[in-house]
């Protein structure tokens, strides 16, 4: 499973990392993120339960999570449950009109003979939604439109 979920952000890559990357501010800052708790450390990473819903159906997973300052990118790796192994990497990307902010998943099934099922219900139904809903919730923010949703639909 591949999937790629972007935005365009009217601001630098350095004022889009620092509103982004300190996940312990996402619960009061989105809606739709229920709790970050942080169970530890590995290594350099921080090892966080994260909670949100979607549209009222609630899900949680643990990952490993690095802020990666230098490469202004967030790394997440998957550790238990369903989505195990599944690697997320926000990228972002200075362009004319500001910056590109993409959510990048991938993962293997560990049964690969039900990818097919199990794809559309993880990646369409639940991760392209709560990625989008992240993605546009930053942007109004960052852009100052919180209150003006129609901005934040672009």
């Amino acid at each position: 499973m591949h999937t790629g979920t972007s935005i365009l952000i009217r601001a630098s890559r350095e004022a889009i990392f620092d509103a982004v990357s300190d996940l312990s501010r996402w619960p009061e800052l989105l809606p739709h993120y229920r709790y970050v708790r942080t169970l530890g450390k590995e290594g350099g990473r921080e090892i966080v339960r994260m909670a949100a819903t979607r549209d009222g159906i609630p899900i949680s997973w643990v990952s490993a999570y690095e802020a990666d300052r230098a490469a202004l990118e967030l790394r997440f790796e998957h550790l238990r449950a369903w989505t195990k192994g599944m690697k997320v990497v926000w990228t972002l990307t200075a362009t004319p009109e500001g910056t590109r902010v993409e959510i990048i998943h991938d993962m293997k099934f560990r049964v690969p003979a039900l990818g097919w099922l199990v794809e559309p219900i993880i990646g369409g139904f639940f991760i392209e939604n709560i990625a989008m809903k992240t993605l546009r919730t930053f942007k109004g923010l960052i852009e100052g439109t919180a209150m003006q949703p129609s901005n934040a639909e672009s």
